[in-house]
């Protein structure tokens, strides 16, 4: 079989195979697992916030003690409580001279992607303190 008849043959069987009637594929449901996204958002913050946050967002990272103001406790109750998840997302994105605080925070928006973003913050919320 030439070449040329080989390839009409192979488009025909496309066509033969598109055009059958078959039942629409469903898209896999991935369950949603926020212990991973934290995991995600617990390695951004590690790279990027930890440095001044700390680990466990305590506002004690090694570079924290050269810097006036000292940065947020992250985990501190009363802070979790008065922000909303738009106002910390906000405050990631456009920095701390972006939302009225501190110009020493650094913004991430041109940095970090948008699910990042996201991440980190399911990543803050995990942070907060036992109830004593």
């Amino acid at each position: 079989m030439s070449s040329r008849k080989l390839s009409l043959a192979i488009a025909l069987a496309g066509l033969a195979a598109c055009s059958r009637k078959s039942s629409p594929i469903q898209p896999a449901q991935v369950p949603a697992v926020p212990g991973y996204e934290v995991q995600l958002g617990r390695e951004v913050f590690a790279h990027y916030c930890a440095t001044c946050h700390g680990d466990a967002g305590a506002g004690d990272g090694f570079n924290a003690y050269n810097l006036d103001p000292h940065p947020r406790d992250l985990s501190d109750e009363g802070f979790q409580k008065t922000k909303t998840d738009a106002q910390l997302a906000d405050t990631i994105r456009r920095g701390g001279a972006g939302v009225g605080l501190s110009s020493l925070k650094p913004p991430w928006g041109r940095t970090l992607t948008e699910r990042q973003v996201g991440e980190v913050l399911l990543y803050v919320r995990s942070l907060k303190k036992a109830a004593p």
